[in-house]
């Protein structure tokens, strides 16, 4: 979603601190100005860019989709207070859920309704008060340990309803529940199924390809690295995606026992036949550069659009098995 397509019709924020024993829930919406319009628009272009992101759908224990039937403007008001009531429910009872403020939004994009709730979880840092007694001020710094997210900053865990259909772009992160690390926002509150992110599905197919490759290959074989990492790099600069059999077939090539090792990994989470899409460039950038280290402590960093080209980089193998790297056509040099 981009931010100035998207149109905020009604804001409101809950206080979910834990630590004071009950939620401070509002009566009454925000009167939001320019200023915090940009804000919550801000973030929700982060969130639904993300490539963290997961695409979920209500399962049949949810309550949010009979909340939701028959949802009017003039219900915004209970209704958030009944989605901060749960939500706080879920975080006084695991101490491990971070405190937050709660803001839920209506709003509309592309001739949709969405229904936004931002868990804004407080961030510490220190700010300045005055105090006055007998005329004199006295200036101090103080701990605030309840601030908001900064417009810059990255809100971690959020929900985006789309009201006709109720589809779910899903931010999450998991904390302690009875001892073990869990999906709350997915599995107590909303109550809803959630698949691997694209960033997730992404991070699984390289772990894989990199475990095959070091069981076949030496750990310090520099050449298969880089030969690997550079069949990634064009196939996401050509396509925009990873097709998993395409990687698989052009990887492994011809050794049907590392296809094989391959396809063993990535089934367990139901990958075979997968195309995964990044949206996000920073979830790309791994692969758009190699950085080498020698024992005598010099760095190099190969960018993989390079890589190949013999006009501009080359690596040779010498007959007592030292590896020597020529960078040639150099315009010129600077440091940083």
């Amino acid at each position: 979603m981009l931010r100035d397509d998207i149109i905020i019709k009604k804001a409101i924020i809950h206080i979910l601190d834990t630590f004071v024993g009950v939620p401070v829930l509002s009566d009454r919406e925000l009167a939001c100005g320019p200023d915090l319009y940009e804000f919550f628009k801000g973030h929700l272009e982060k969130i639904t860019g993300s490539d963290d992101i997961k695409h979920c759908r209500f399962t049949e224990e949810a309550d949010i989709p009979m909340m939701l039937e028959g949802f009017t403007y003039d219900s915004f008001i209970p209704l958030s207070q009944r989605l901060a009531g749960d939500l706080y429910s879920v975080m006084a009872a695991n101490v491990d859920i971070p405190p937050a403020d709660l803001a839920v939004l209506l709003f509309r994009y592309e001739e949709q309704d969405y229904l936004g709730l931002l868990k804004m979880n407080y961030k510490s840092s220190y700010t300045h008060c005055t105090v006055s007694d007998l005329g004199e001020n006295s200036n101090d710094i103080i701990m605030q340990k309840a601030l908001l997210p900064s417009e810059s900053q990255r809100i971690s865990e959020a929900a985006v309803i789309r009201l006709e259909d109720m589809d779910i772009l899903l931010l999450e992160k998991k904390y302690d529940v009875n001892g073990a690390k869990t999906n709350y926002l997915s599995q107590l509150f909303l109550k809803c199924h959630a698949p691997l992110s694209q960033k997730s599905r992404m991070n699984i197919v390289a772990k894989a390809v990199e475990q095959v490759n070091n069981k076949y290959y030496d750990k310090e074989d520099i050449d298969r690295k880089m030969e690997v990492k550079k069949i990634i790099y064009d196939e996401l600069e050509e396509q925009g995606a990873l097709d998993v059999d395409v990687i698989k077939e052009k990887v492994f090539k011809d050794n049907e026992e590392m296809k094989k090792d391959f396809e063993e990994k990535i089934e367990k989470y139901n990958l075979s036949e997968t195309k995964i899409e990044p949206q996000n460039k920073a979830t790309t950038r791994k692969f758009e550069k190699q950085c080498l280290k020698t024992d005598t402590g010099i760095e190099i960093t190969i960018p993989m659009d390079q890589y190949g080209n013999n006009d501009n980089v080359e690596f040779f193998t010498n007959p007592d098995g030292t590896i020597s790297v020529m960078i040639k056509n150099i315009g010129k040099l600077t440091s940083n």
